[in-house]
C-alpha cells in the first residue's frame, strides 16, 4: 500500500512547484503600466479572473496567451518566462 501512495505523493508535490511557479514578469508590467487585470484581459480577450489565475500561478499559461501578452507589452516571451533579462523582443 506505501508503494503505491508514492506516485500519489510525487504528484501532489508536483502541483505544488507548479502552483508555487509565479509569473511576476506578467504582474511587473502589468503594475508599471499602471494597468488592472481587468485592462490587460480586455486588451487580450481573457476575462479578468483567468488572467489573475494566469498571473498568480494557479493555472499555467497557455502558448497562444503568452504570445498576446509578448505583444502586447512589445517584450519576448523568453523575458515573460525569465529565460532572458532582455526587454527587447526577437527580430
Amino acid at each position: 500500500m506505501f508503494i503505491k501512495s508514492i506516485p500519489d505523493i510525487l504528484f501532489f508535490i508536483l502541483n505544488l512547484v507548479m502552483v508555487l511557479k509565479k509569473y511576476k514578469r506578467i504582474r511587473e508590467l502589468r503594475e508599471d503600466a499602471d494597468l488592472t487585470q481587468k485592462k490587460v484581459g480586455e486588451a487580450i480577450n481573457l476575462p479578468q479572473r483567468t488572467y489573475a489565475y494566469y498571473e498568480s500561478g494557479q493555472r499555467m499559461i497557455p502558448p497562444e496567451v503568452l504570445c498576446a501578452l509578448a505583444d502586447f507589452y512589445g517584450v519576448s516571451v523568453d523575458y515573460l518566462l525569465e529565460r532572458t533579462d532582455s526587454l527587447k523582443p526577437y527580430p
